[in-house]
């Protein structure tokens, strides 16, 4: 049996997160929902259908859906987050069934074959499946929006961290003067180093520093919290509970119930709670972003094109890749901010920024395009991460879809 990740029509709820990445790379806790799938279900190779752009630039073709053999195959949505027995229900599906939470279409089993009538640009078509094979409800999660995630983020730390086994072994370097409590919920990957003067909190949740991490001086770090290989938490940071640092991430401030994915960077003062960072992000000197209203009431948000009422009375701001602040930027409750954006200025910008912007609350103009091509290139192959003439392709095809879609929002 086959089996094949998907995406279908949600992926545009994820947005601005999901311009650079399919639904499944999004992080929960310490690894995206790709990774739980495949430990979950006890394999290594997946097939994958998604956004035509994003399979021709992730994907070598022999793990595309157009290569798949015609045999038993089953799709399962990248929005799902398994647990308990979930993985076997999904694994004992009979041929030609669907297994359907809510709305949406969590998983599919069918012979390999036709399959392209039930895929449009690479997104599933949910409704004609329906028609066509036996559909069963179930109560497999799949994450609707960015704050699920955010919601998430602790309890799946704590799933991921006991999956691993690895939660009491300080493989890593613990200078003299760490002080750690509940040392049987940390790990200390190898080649990771916690400094003097680090105090590790891990009696509410776990604390799990991946390899070659570096704790400096003064730090605190009150789990849950995950922090990933190549990361650096500053002098003196305050990272609370619910927190995910992703690979190659330097954090510092004050920082509770967030996600960075990877590659971005807030190593200066200033706060920011309840948010998911996209990558190659870089938040300015003293950025701050309010998670709470004055009035404690519910937060809406401007996403996909519409204003949704979150139900949350706590949510930051979900920001895109490649999308910078200057010093002492504000960021409004329950902010979106697109990709490539150049947020700088005084006063609150507005709380829907569209990708490909340049200002602030006195008005945005639009970020030429080569301009910024070009200083995504300079960050990047600061990281020795290349900027190919695919990565180019990649940039055109983002752009391309951002405009389609924030056209209508903004």
């Amino acid at each position: 049996m086959k089996i094949v990740l998907f995406e279908d029509a949600d992926y545009q709820n994820f947005l601005p997160l999901t311009y650079f990445r399919p639904v499944w790379d999004l992080r929960c806790g310490i690894y995206t929902l790709e990774e739980k799938l495949k430990y979950s279900l006890g394999t290594r190779g997946f097939f994958y259908s998604a956004r035509e752009y994003l399979l021709n630039f992730y994907l070598p073709p022999s793990q595309n859906i157009q290569s798949l053999p015609s045999e038993d195959c089953l799709f399962i949505n990248g929005r799902l987050l398994l647990s308990g027995d979930n993985p076997q229900k999904i694994l004992d599906m009979p041929a030609d069934s669907v297994l359907v939470s809510g709305d949406s279409v969590a998983a599919w089993r069918t012979p390999g074959k036709s399959l392209h009538q039930y895929f449009s640009k690479g997104i599933i078509l949910e409704d004609r499946i329906r028609n066509d094979f036996i559909t069963q409800e179930s109560e497999l999660n799949l994450v609707k929006y960015p704050w699920d995630l955010i919601d998430r983020n602790g309890s799946e730390i704590v799933s991921d961290a006991k999956f691993s086994a690895n939660l009491g072994q300080l493989e890593g370097t613990i200078d003299d003067g760490v002080h750690i409590l509940g040392k049987e919920n940390v790990y200390v990957s190898e080649a990771a180093r916690v400094m003097p003067g680090v105090v590790i909190d891990a009696t509410a949740g776990p604390v799990w520093i991946d390899q070659n991490a570096r704790i400096m001086p003064q730090a605190v770090l009150e789990g849950p919290i995950a922090v990933g290989r190549d990361s650096v938490v500053k002098i003196a940071a305050k990272i609370y509970e619910n927190v995910t640092i992703g690979p190659v991430c330097k954090v510092g401030g004050e920082v509770e119930e967030s996600i960075f994915h990877s590659y971005s960077n807030k190593q200066h003062d200033g706060f920011l709670g309840h948010s998911y960072l996209g990558s190659w992000i870089n938040i300015g000197a003293d950025t701050n972003n309010s998670d709470l209203k004055n009035n404690y009431g519910e937060i809406s948000v401007l996403l996909n094109n519409r204003k949704i009422n979150t139900g949350k009375r706590f949510l930051g701001a979900i920001i895109g890749d490649h999308t910078k602040t200057s010093i002492n930027t504000m960021i409004n409750t329950g902010s979106v901010i697109g990709v490539c954006c150049n947020i700088f200025g005084e006063g609150f910008p507005p709380k829907f920024v569209p990708s490909f912007s340049w200002g602030g609350s006195a008005g945005f103009q639009n970020y030429d395009f080569e301009k910024a091509l070009q200083v995504s290139k300079i960050v990047m192959e600061r990281r020795k991460v290349s900027f190919t003439e695919n990565q180019r392709r990649l940039f055109q095809a983002v752009k391309d879809l951002s405009i389609e879609v924030e056209r209508k929002t903004a």
